[in-house]
């Protein structure tokens, strides 16, 4: 008698080499996907391999600006995720290409093959943003629902783990200068969301154990002013600094000469992003749009950021408790 292999279901993540996209990869592989991550250069997404068995992760070249390599990458897939998104233009890179005809061109690809979708947009998006970057994960959004109603959406808000933007980048700059920038005054809110949070509502959506056809609003457990951010940040790094409020205007201005530079620390589209809370929507919460209705409960910064932003304090791992 012949026994018969079954082999198990590929999915083809997008964008699955970044920050979330690494934790994408290690849910799916844990859960005995096979794993195929479509990136722009295979040959920097090495690190991908220990986290799955031998031959279970493949990295392979797919440009969302280029369709033919799209449907390449789809070809075969039962799932397919699209974590692809920029915080800021460079080159052809725009936020037009990536954010709204990619996010369509990967919907059709995935459609064209029978597969499930699950695209990650952010919190914040909306069509009458005066941000480029709302305005377009907005339009993306509504690409994939008109080319697949049953896909899922997550709404993600600020993201903090070992490798984030946010933390470790204003943790840095603490190493180094005596005051840290208050945007508008820091009041702008946040819901700072673990980023293994997300990537495990991710992987119970390509399970199938995500109603389809709506969009998730992922936040933490907390919801913390810009200046609340930053007291944590420093309150785990054991360092004082001054928060100094900059104002709206001034803020625009160090966006617009910051954001000529190829890797800017601010644009002013995300100065202008930071005039609205980044935070879940009632709406969401009384729809059952949330973390509670994937019956996930998120973690909280208090249990994470002292696990990486050590590095960050006056003598890193040796640094001794403060007597508080």
């Amino acid at each position: 008698m012949t026994s018969v292999i079954k082999v198990p279901p590929l999915v083809t993540v997008f964008g699955g080499s970044g920050f979330l996209g690494r934790h994408v990869v290690r849910a799916l592989a844990k859960r005995g996907y096979r794993v195929r991550v479509a990136v722009r250069n295979p040959n920097l997404a090495g690190h991908l391999q220990p986290l799955g068995n031998v031959g279970q992760i493949q990295a392979v070249q797919a440009n969302l600006r280029v369709r033919w390599s799209i449907d390449r990458a789809v070809q075969g897939a039962d799932h397919v995720v699209n974590l692809v998104g920029i915080m800021f233009e460079s080159g052809r890179q725009s936020f037009d290409a990536v954010q709204d005809f990619g996010a369509r061109a990967v919907a059709e690809a995935a459609r064209a093959e029978g597969a499930t979708l699950a695209h990650v947009s952010a919190i914040g998006s909306d069509k009458e943003s005066p941000a480029d970057y709302a305005r377009t994960k907005a339009r993306g959004e509504q690409a994939v629902l008109e080319t697949m109603p049953d896909a899922v959406i997550f709404r993600p808000s600020i993201m903090f783990g070992p490798e984030d933007g946010f933390f470790n980048r204003f943790a840095a700059m603490a190493r180094l200068s005596p005051a840290l920038p208050l945007i508008g005054g820091g009041h702008t809110k946040f819901q700072p969301v673990y980023v293994a949070d997300v990537a495990e509502a991710i992987a119970r959506s390509v399970e199938d154990k995500v109603e389809g056809g709506r969009i998730y609003e992922l936040g933490g457990p907390e919801t913390m002013t810009f200046k609340q951010c930053m007291e944590k940040m420093l309150e785990v790094i054991e360092r004082k600094r001054m928060l100094v409020s900059v104002p709206w205007g001034m803020a625009r201005l160090q966006g617009s000469l910051l954001g000529l530079l190829p890797n800017p620390l601010l644009t002013r589209d995300q100065v202008e992003m930071l005039r609205t809370d980044n935070v879940v929507s009632q709406a969401a919460e009384q729809e059952g749009r949330t973390f509670e209705a994937l019956g996930i409960k998120p973690q909280a910064m208090d249990a994470i950021l002292p696990s990486y932003l050590w590095q960050y304090r006056p003598a890193g791992q040796f640094t001794q408790p403060n007597a508080a």
